[in-house]
């Protein structure tokens, strides 16, 4: 899930925080900004291309319509699934030798792109065919289009993070002062 968030964030965000942003045009800029979003989540850098960043930009425009999609979800959903079948989403276990086995949804030899679209079609897939779809959301905030995965206690999350939801609130003040 958290690889989602930070690639349709990071490749297909038009407005984030109140400003107009153009998303990367480029492999390279693609691929800078894959690897700038993995160093902020702690993560290693990956071994990607910047021909795999275009294709991942392409699979994060398909994931982008499930966050927020509300009673489009369906819709959205079937849009999952041939993504699943596109990328060739199959469960896995893999491991070294001595190591325990880890469960993957992607098949054996895939490229990095197919795992990556694999793994996280499917990471979306459960979290809708748990009932949750409501948790993949989209900031509400005027003029931003980052999304998120909700994990609080009971799904209200409204915006991407504390700034928006700070913008938000002092324009609704300053609306209500103006009435």
């Amino acid at each position: 899930m958290e690889l989602a968030v930070l690639l349709v964030n990071a490749l297909a965000a038009e407005s984030v925080h109140g400003r107009p942003v153009t998303p990367p045009q480029t492999g390279g800029e693609r691929l800078a900004a894959i690897h700038a979003g993995l160093a902020a989540a702690g993560r290693p850098p990956s071994g990607l291309t910047a021909a795999d960043a275009d294709r991942l930009a392409e699979v994060a425009a398909e994931l982008r319509p499930l966050y927020g999609a509300g009673d489009r979800l369906p819709e959205a959903a079937e849009r999952l699934n041939d993504l699943l079948a596109r990328h060739g989403a199959v469960p896995t276990l893999y491991g070294d030798p001595g190591k325990p086995l880890q469960l993957a949804f992607h098949r054996p030899g895939a490229t990095l792109v197919d795992a990556w679209a694999a793994d996280m079609g499917t990471a979306l897939a459960m979290v809708i065919g748990v009932g949750q779809g409501a948790r993949l959301g989209a900031c509400q905030a005027a003029s931003c289009s980052l999304v998120f995965f909700d994990t609080t206690r009971n799904a209200s999350r409204r915006f991407c993070d504390l700034s928006c939801q700070n913008r938000a609130k002092a324009s609704a003040y300053r609306a209500r002062r103006r009435t």
